[in-house]
Order: C-alpha cells, then sequence, then structure tokens
C-alpha cells in the first residue's frame, strides 16, 4: 500500500467529528480514533511497513506505549525483527511491579512507538520512566501528530519526533 493509499485507508477508518477532550485536556472537534486502524490487519501492517522506513538506526528496541503504541510497536516488531518492549502508565502493584515490560533498558538505545501525538506528554512522562531506568532515546514515532507543539515540546527533551502523518496531510489525502 502506498503511504498515499495507507493515509486515506487511516482517514476513512478513523476521522470522527464530534466533541472531544484530548488527553491533554485541550477540546477538538474532530478525532482520530487509533484502534479504528489499529485494529484492521491490513492497515495496521502497511503502518509497520512504513514506519520501519522512519526508524533510526543502531536501535536495540520499540518502546510501545499504552495502549494504543503497543500493538504498533508489536507489528513494527514483527515487520523489522527489532525486539519490543510495553511501558506502562504505572508500575504493576502486583507480581513484578514493573513499569517496562520486556526486557532490562538500562544502556538500550529505544525509539518511543505512539500513535497519535497533541503536545507529547504522554510521550514525557514515559522518556522520563525509561531514562530514570538508563535508557538511551532520541528519536520518536508516530503514526498522526495533531499539532507542532508536540515536535517542540519533544524536541525540549532532545527527542525527535518522526510522524508518518500530520492531521493536515491526513485532511489532505481524504481530498484526494
Amino acid at each position: 500500500m502506498t503511504k498515499a493509499e495507507l493515509g486515506k485507508r487511516i482517514f476513512d477508518a478513523s476521522y470522527l467529528t464530534g466533541d472531544f477532550t484530548l488527553r491533554s485536556g485541550v477540546y477538538s472537534n474532530e478525532y482520530f480514533d487509533k484502534y479504528r486502524f489499529e485494529s484492521q490487519p491490513d492497515i495496521l501492517r502497511a503502518i509497520a511497513e512504513h514506519l520501519a522506513q522512519l526508524l533510526p538506526d543502531g536501535i536495540d528496541a520499540v518502546a510501545g506505549l499504552p495502549l494504543g503504541g503497543i500493538p504498533l510497536a508489536t507489528a513494527l516488531s514483527l515487520h523489522s525483527g527489532i525486539p519490543c518492549l510495553f511501558v506502562r502508565k504505572e508500575a504493576k502493584s502486583h507480581g513484578t511491579r514493573n513499569w517496562i515490560e520486556g526486557m532490562p533498558v538500562e544502556g538500550k538505545k529505544l525509539c518511543i512507538i505512539e500513535d497519535v501525538v497533541t503536545t507529547g506528554g504522554q510521550i514525557i512522562d514515559s522518556i522520563q520512566i525509561l531514562r530514570k531506568e538508563g535508557a538511551l532515546i532520541d528519536t520518536t514515532l508516530c503514526v498522526i501528530a495533531r499539532t507542532g507543539k508536540a515536535f517542540a515540546n519533544l524536541e525540549h527533551h532532545q527527542v525527535e519526533l518522526r510522524s508518518l502523518f500530520t492531521m493536515q496531510e491526513l485532511k489532505a489525502a481524504n481530498k484526494k
């Protein structure tokens, strides 16, 4: 699937209008429901193929953020052969009590994988957890960057955001 075809498929599957409050607290009348595109095997497969082209060299693992980044990281891992791990929003209260599942991260170069990014708040929270555990992080990939604010916020934390699409690109893909 070409990138343009993928953009159209993502838009058609997940673009909603209405009244939405985003994780950042920002109100929006537009929303991309990531579960509607991540639950479609052909779309998820194509996303993994295109995200793989954005991966930085020399990474040890991709790190999926809850909840939408986890299927993306898994699909990307299957496509690229690069191991994946999963970052929780909070440590488990039982068992291992881990924040990070999959492998130890100390000294590992990771690329964070996220679905839709507005301000980058969840990514920044996860970067702090991962860096505290010794991970090396300088790149994040996402499927959709809603605003430019995320790029600036992540740059402030010395992390480059690479998006498969911006919200504007997806809207333009729908008009073709």
